[in-house]
């Protein structure tokens, strides 16, 4: 697991709360955490679970994976498409908060419906499918086109659905 740059998120936080022109109370109590708790964060001092990041970029209207980033949580590099794709929904003025929550859940499912996750390694979108099978050496996978496990591997085709 990456270690965290508290250091670099606190100040990041302090900026953006700053920014947003909110007391350290005003955002402690809108995330949901306490005052001492969240000043600690912003010093360096604490190193906040990926929940309390939810929180407070919740409050600060930001995006929880950037904060996930600058705490060392996402790798940065390898997550960068899907930081910039949330950011971009999470911005959009046109949508309302419901329809953006809608929107990153039906990403996110077919991120992870493709093998890409939160905490997983990345690996090739048609990689665990048994649609396609590689021909010669290359054994079919025992994982079906949802990444769900098939009883006895290789013996239940892939499923499919209509949309």
């Amino acid at each position: 697991m990456a270690s965290l740059n508290v250091g670099n998120l606190g100040e990041y936080l302090r900026e953006q709360r700053r920014n947003a022109q909110l007391s350290l109370r005003q955002l402690a109590d809108a995330a949901g955490v306490s005052n001492p708790y969240l000043s600690q964060i912003e010093r360096g001092l604490r190193k906040p679970s990926a929940e309390v990041l939810q929180q407070v970029a919740k409050a600060l209207r930001i995006s929880a994976e950037t904060l996930y980033v600058r705490a060392g949580i996402l790798d940065a590099e390898r997550d960068r498409d899907e930081v910039e794709t949330r950011a971009v929904i999470l911005a959009d003025p046109t949508l309302n908060e419901r329809q953006k929550q809608v929107l990153l859940q039906i990403y996110e499912s077919f991120r992870k419906e493709n093998g890409f996750w939160i905490g997983e390694p990345a690996r090739d979108p048609g990689e665990g499918t048994v649609e396609e099978p590689a021909g010669g050496t290359d054994a079919p996978s025992d994982t079906d086109v949802r990444g769900t496990r098939t009883a006895g591997g290789s013996d239940a085709g892939p499923r499919r659905t209509t949309g």
